[in-house]
């Protein structure tokens, strides 16, 4: 039998390279976008957004193995599912439609889908908890920057 912990970080792969595949080569719109002045940190981004994807997946796999193969078990991996595409899409929904707004939406929902888990998780396991807590401390930050973005390039709005 497969390790849940291998099917868990195996999908937040596929989704992840899915993610990347359906990415439309526009970056160079996107390099080119004014940034907020206090922005420095941007070459850090790819490594925080691992950190955090390592933590949801290791918060959904103690959730599993807490009680597996249960209906409410199914329904939080289709949770943390969700929540991964709605990350995974800022990206490549964001630059297909050259859309900072749309990257704020899709931001703010995925803080608001990652609070929704956390809220329900902790009364199964702090630790799965606390693991999202990266998510719900970063999310804002990257939501505000495109926000901020979207206000010195209207533009692109």
């Amino acid at each position: 039998m497969i390790k849940s912990w291998l099917i868990i970080g195996g999908i937040v792969l596929l989704v992840g390279f899915i993610g990347n595949c359906i990415t439309p080569n526009k970056s160079q719109w996107f390099r080119q976008l004014k940034r907020p002045k206090w922005l420095t940190f941007e070459s850090l981004i790819p490594l925080i957004w691992t950190v955090i994807f390592i933590c949801g997946a290791w918060s959904a796999y103690i959730i599993w193995e807490h009680n597996p193969n249960t209906d409410s078990t199914r329904l939080m991996m289709a949770l943390y599912l969700l929540l991964e595409i709605f990350t995974i899409a800022y990206t490549p929904v964001m630059l297909r439609l050259r859309s900072l707004t749309i990257g704020t939406i899709l931001g703010g929902t995925g803080l608001l889908i990652c609070l929704l888990i956390t809220l329900t998780v902790v009364s199964v396991s702090l630790p799965a908890a606390l693991l999202l807590f990266p998510y719900l401390l970063w999310s804002p930050i990257g939501t505000y920057t495109t926000w901020q973005m979207s206000r010195l390039n209207p533009e692109a709005a």
